[in-house]
């Protein structure tokens, strides 16, 4: 029982032992915060967006006029035969890219070389016949001279002479156009083009003007045509005063022009249901890359604007206000500016009211930033 009592007591001289440890411990990490907290603390720094930026730029730009457009061919034929007969060549491929005179059908030439040779014959005979007629005469006139020949008789001899004149006449036109429709058998390229697909196959016999045998499209140079509207009208005019207009041509897809050429063509009747006018552009296509049928974009370049003033088109904003440009104000903050905008160049828009030259405006980062908020403008890099 004893030794119980002084068991117990020893854990209770422990426990309190414990309490006042902890106590002091407690109470030394109170101190140690009280003189952390007493220190000075500095504020963070704020955080400034960098930026990007582009001086405004005064340059003299091209101003063009841009229509939709689509192609069509100078010239646009069918092939089809001159003299009837079967088909017995076709000499030039389909879809064949081929030269001003290039034979492309043959008709079988037998029966016109056989005219031909029979047109010939007649004129030999014809040629025989009228001399001997000339020389008849030639005697009836000595005998006529002397007596010896009666007017009817010598009357009859210069009738056979002519007669035999005309007939040789008759027969040599006759072998002139047996010439021609042995010519006609072989169908040539009556200028450089583009032949379609074959519509008569080899051994139909053709009829004339009936049989539709291909079709040849000239490709080099092309139309393009186009319909500006009448509140153009007076500008194209003024631009053509002053010299031909270039035209460019812009595939679809594409930014770039792909081929130029010249305003050559303008209606003389605005249309009253559309109010437009028909206009027309001749553009050399030596690769063949435009063909009829394609819809294309044309720029006319109609004038040169001097002392515009230039902006990336990316510093651009929208908002319920319309097109605005932030800004580098004073102090290296954001100064919001409504603009009008004028003609693109490339990748600049021309502003015509809302900024000077020398401006630096920002093109990044615009949703980032907002009127009055401190900015640090990047350097420019030099332009290449």
């Amino acid at each position: 029982m004893r030794k119980w009592k002084i068991a117990l007591g020893t854990a209770v001289a422990l426990g309190a032992i414990s309490v006042a440890s902890v106590h002091l411990l407690d109470m030394g990490n109170l101190r140690l915060s009280g003189a952390t907290a007493g220190a000075a603390t500095p504020a963070p720094a704020a955080f400034v967006m960098p930026v990007p930026v582009a001086s405004v730029v005064k340059k003299t730009i091209p101003i063009y006029l841009d229509y939709a457009a689509r192609i069509e061919p100078i010239r646009s034929i069918t092939l089809q035969a001159r003299v009837p007969g079967y088909l017995q060549e076709q000499t030039a491929q389909d879809g064949a890219d081929v030269r001003q005179g290039d034979l492309l059908y043959k008709i079988s030439p037998d029966d016109f070389q056989a005219a031909l040779d029979q047109a010939r014959a007649q004129v030999q005979r014809d040629t025989a016949t009228l001399d001997y007629a000339r020389s008849n005469l030639g005697r009836g006139s000595e005998l006529a001279k002397s007596g010896y020949l009666d007017k009817d008789s010598f009357d009859q001899r210069t009738s056979t002479l002519r007669q035999a004149q005309a007939s040789l006449a008759l027969n040599q036109a006759a072998v002139r156009t047996a010439e021609l429709n042995l010519s006609y058998a072989e169908i040539h390229a009556p200028f450089a083009g583009r032949l379609g697909r074959n519509q008569a196959s080899v051994g139909t016999l053709v009829s004339v003007a009936g049989t539709v045998l291909n079709t040849l499209v000239q490709l080099d140079p092309i139309y393009v045509t186009f319909n500006p509207s009448e509140t153009d009208l007076a500008e194209i005019e003024q631009a053509r005063a002053a010299g031909p207009i270039e035209v460019e041509v812009l595939l679809p897809g594409t930014t770039e022009s792909s081929q130029k050429g010249e305003l050559t063509f303008i209606d003389n009747t605005v249309d009253h249901s559309t109010g437009t006018i028909t206009a027309r552009a001749t553009i050399g296509n030596a690769k063949f890359s435009l063909m009829p049928g394609q819809y294309v974009r044309v720029r006319l370049h109609i004038k040169q604007q001097p002392d515009a003033l230039m902006v990336p088109q990316t510093a651009l904003g929208s908002s319920q206000l319309g097109k605005y440009l932030y800004v580098v104000g004073k102090g290296n903050t954001v100064d919001q500016r409504l603009v009008s905008l004028g003609p693109t160049s490339g990748d600049l828009v021309a502003i015509l009211s809302g900024v000077s030259e020398g401006d630096q405006v920002i093109t990044g980062n615009l949703q980032k930033i907002g009127p009055g908020m401190p900015i640090s403008p990047l350097p420019q890099k030099p332009a290449t």
